[in-house]
């Protein structure tokens, strides 16, 4: 098992799949801590990398499209302090994070696993029941329905009717938007049947935030609710593992990212050739990497 201590967070690699666990250092954000240690499977990912800089480094993951809720409702808008695919790397530990890095690309490859998107979520979203309150509001969901209730800082034309219950049949989609400069985020449900769409301080289905600490954990309710929704490959009514030789243009797509893949392949060899005479891999472990490029080539 190929694992890395931080005061930002504990990953660990067993060849199956990575945990997790979020720091207890006070620069941990909220999110992070709230939403816990993450199980990713090895199937999940996309890629693994490693950033040195001059006072820290940065470990990310990169999971494949449609594997996560939480990254599929937050569509790349959450803050690096929020992500909880990145880990900051202290200098004394950059060789730990080079060979977790190597580890987890190896096993990619003696797996085979594909870096396209996937027809359904393979991390199951943060755990139920679930209330945060922010912003204008609170919102809670019990797996079934949604609740939204509201503070003495909404607007009055959206608090005068009262709390709002939707059930999760009625809801076709849902949108997490951060504060950006003089701009409010908000959590927003799409709903069957709700007249069209205004701004989220009138908008009796969605909860306006304005940029304060918690504002991030609204991201959570989102990715609960996304993870019970049909799978945005069934709802685009595409099939990510529908065969290659139905249509010629797949067919040919298919041939050039597997040439692309090839190439990516001979450059993990040279690299691992460089590594082994630096010293920085073993016989042992450049064979081992070695072998596991060529089982994919």
């Amino acid at each position: 098992m190929a694992e890395i201590i931080q005061k930002d967070g504990i990953w660990a690699f067993d060849s199956d799949a990575l945990r997790l666990t979020p720091g207890r250092d006070k620069n941990v954000s909220v999110l992070r801590r709230t939403l816990g240690e993450l199980v990713v499977p090895l199937g999940a990912l996309a890629g693994i990398s490693f950033e040195q800089g001059r006072k820290s480094g940065r470990l990310r993951l990169r999971l494949r499209d449609g594997a996560d809720p939480l990254l599929h409702a937050t569509g790349g808008r959450l803050a690096e302090p929020h992500d909880p695919y990145r880990l900051t790397v202290e200098p004394d530990r950059y060789g730990v994070a080079e060979y977790f890095t190597d580890e987890v690309r190896d096993a990619l490859l003696l797996e085979r696993v594909p870096g396209t998107p996937v027809s359904g979520y393979l991390l199951p979203g943060p755990q139920l029941p679930l209330s945060v309150s922010a912003g204008d509001g609170t919102a809670s969901f019990d797996g079934e329905r949604v609740r939204l209730e509201w503070n003495w800082k909404t607007e009055d034309a959206k608090a005068a009717a009262g709390p709002r219950t939707l059930a999760l049949a009625d809801i076709l989609g849902v949108e997490w938007q951060p504060s950006a400069g003089l701009e409010n985020g908000h959590l927003r449900f799409r709903v069957r049947g709700a007249p069209a769409r205004t701004r989220a301080k009138y908008d009796p289905n969605a909860v306006e935030l304005w940029g304060f600490k918690r504002d991030p954990l609204m991201a959570l309710v989102a990715a609960a609710v996304q993870a019970r929704l049909p799978h945005p490959s069934t709802a685009a009514g595409t099939d990510v593992t529908a065969d290659v030789t139905r249509k010629p243009e797949t067919a040919v797509a298919v041939a050039s990212e597997a040439e692309a893949d090839h190439d990516a392949l001979l450059r993990r060899l040279r690299e691992l050739g460089e590594l082994h005479r630096e010293g920085v891999l073993t016989d042992e472990e450049f064979t081992r990497a070695k072998q596991a490029v060529l089982k994919r080539m």
